[in-house]
C-alpha cells in the first residue's frame, strides 16, 4: 500500500513520515522537488498475539509505503508551474493522507498566517483539482481524434472525461463528482487522476490535544464525515518523540500518556478500511508474517499475496482465527476442537485468518 502525504507547507508531514518510519527524513524546503519516501512497518497487537502460541525466530509486520510531497502551494496545480513536477509523484499512490495543521506554535508560522483548518483542505483541494483539470485538458482532445476514428477504448475514455471535466472545471475534486463505476475508476487512475483518490484526512494535533477535542480538530473530523471520508487525530511532534526511544521506553511513554500504539496503528488502520483492505497471517517456526489483501479476497487470491506459484498451484487452505489460538492455546489444539477449517478456492477470506496453504506447482 502506498500512501501519499500532502498538505500546504509547516503542516509537519515531514515530521510526521520520519516518525513513522522511525528514521531522519530531511524537510523538503528550498524548492525542492524530490519527495521524501519511507517505507514503515504497521504495529499489529495481533502479531504478538500469534506468537504467544506459536514460537517463531522472525516476525514480520505489513508495511505501507509513505511519499512526503513537499508543501503544495496555491499555484502548484498550474500546467506550467515547476511544483508540478512533484505531483507526479502522488498520481502513482493507492490513496492520499492529507495532513491538516491543527496546532499552535508561534515559533513555526502558518503560511496563510492563521489556523483554519477547512480553509487549508479547500485550498489543497483546489490546488490538487487544478493539476486534474490540466491533464483532463491535455487528454480530452487526444481521445476525442481516437474516438472520432472508431476506437472502442478512445471513445469509452472520452465519456469519463467528458464527465471529469465540468467537475474539475468548478475546482472540486473528482471525488465528489461520483460515484464512478469500477471501469470508469480504472480509466481515471489511468490517466493518474489524484483527486478521484480516497483521502484520509490527518489532524496533526499539539501535545495538549492529543485526544483531538480542540475547535480545529473537530473541524476536520466535521469537514471529513460531510465529505464521506475519514479523520484521524494525532500529534506528529510527539511521534517523533516517541521515535528515539526502544521498544520498552516507548510503551512506558505511550502508557504515561494513556495512549494504546503509536500513531501508525490508526492511521494505517484507517487507510486499510479506506481502500477496502483486511488482513491475514501465516504463522511458523521460521516466521510469523502479516499480509494485506483486498476485502472479499479469495484463499487462492491471497495465496497470490505471497507467490504467484502458491495461487497457481492451489489445493486448499487450513485457516483458523486468532481468536480461536487465544481461546485453545495452542495450534494442536485448534484442530482437536475442531475449529481449523479445510477451505477450498471460493472462500472469502476473512480479516484475522491464520492460514497455511496447500498448494502444487
Amino acid at each position: 500500500m502506498e500512501v501519499g502525504l500532502v498538505g500546504l507547507p509547516q503542516v509537519g508531514k515531514t515530521a510526521l513520515l520520519a516518525a513513522l518510519a522511525g528514521q531522519a527524513a530531511a524537510a523538503a524546503g528550498g524548492g525542492s522537488m524530490k519527495p521524501n519516501v519511507a517505507i514503515a512497518p504497521i504495529p499489529d497487537p495481533r502479531l504478538g498475539t500469534i506468537t504467544q502460541f506459536i514460537p517463531t525466530r522472525k516476525v514480520v509486520p505489513a508495511t505501507i509505503q509513505l511519499v512526503d510531497i513537499p508543501g503544495l502551494q496555491p499555484g502548484a496545480g498550474e500546467a506550467k508551474s515547476t511544483a508540478n513536477q512533484f505531483l507526479s509523484h502522488v498520481r502513482q499512490v493507492h490513496a492520499l493522507a492529507h495532513v491538516v495543521r491543527c496546532f499552535e506554535d508561534a515559533s513555526v508560522a502558518h503560511v496563510k498566517g492563521s489556523l483554519d483548518p477547512r480553509r487549508d483542505i479547500d485550498l489543497i483541494d483546489l490546488e490538487l483539482s487544478f493539476a486534474d483539470l490540466a491533464v483532463v485538458e491535455n487528454a480530452i482532445d487526444k481521445a476525442g481524434r481516437a474516438a472520432r476514428g472508431g476506437d472502442r477504448d478512445a471513445k469509452a475514455r472520452l465519456a469519463v472525461l467528458e464527465r471529469a471535466m465540468p467537475v474539475l472545471s468548478e475546482f472540486r475534486p473528482l471525488r465528489t463528482g461520483g460515484p464512478w463505476s469500477e471501469e470508469e475508476r480504472r480509466i481515471l487512475d489511468g490517466y493518474g487522476m489524484i483527486t478521484v483518490k480516497p483521502v484520509l484526512y490527518v489532524a496533526n494535533v499539539g501535545e495538549e490535544d492529543l485526544a483531538g477535542s480542540s475547535a480545529h480538530a473537530r473541524a476536520v473530523v466535521e469537514l471529513a464525515a460531510e465529505r464521506g471520508g475519514r479523520a484521524v487525530c494525532l500529534c506528529a511532534k510527539l511521534e517523533a518523540e516517541l521515535a528515539e526511544f526502544d521498544d520498552a521506553g516507548r510503551t512506558e511513554m505511550l502508557n504515561s500518556l494513556g495512549l494504546a500504539e503509536p500513531a501508525i496503528g490508526p492511521l494505517a488502520r484507517g487507510l486499510n478500511d479506506l481502500l477496502g483492505l483486511s488482513v491475514f497471517y501465516t504463522a511458523g517456526e521460521k516466521e510469523v508474517r502479516a499480509w494485506v489483501i483486498p476485502q472479499g479476497a479469495t484463499a487462492p487470491e491471497a495465496a497470490g499475496a505471497i507467490h504467484s506459484d502458491i495461487q497457481r498451484g492451489f489445493i486448499r487452505a487450513e485457516t483458523f482465527s486468532v481468536k480461536d489460538l487465544v481461546r485453545y492455546r495452542s495450534e494442536k489444539a485448534v484442530k482437536e476442537a475442531g475449529r481449523l477449517r479445510s477451505e477450498g478456492k471460493q472462500y472469502v477470506m476473512r480479516d484475522g485468518d491464520v492460514v497455511h496453504f496447500l498448494f502444487n506447482v
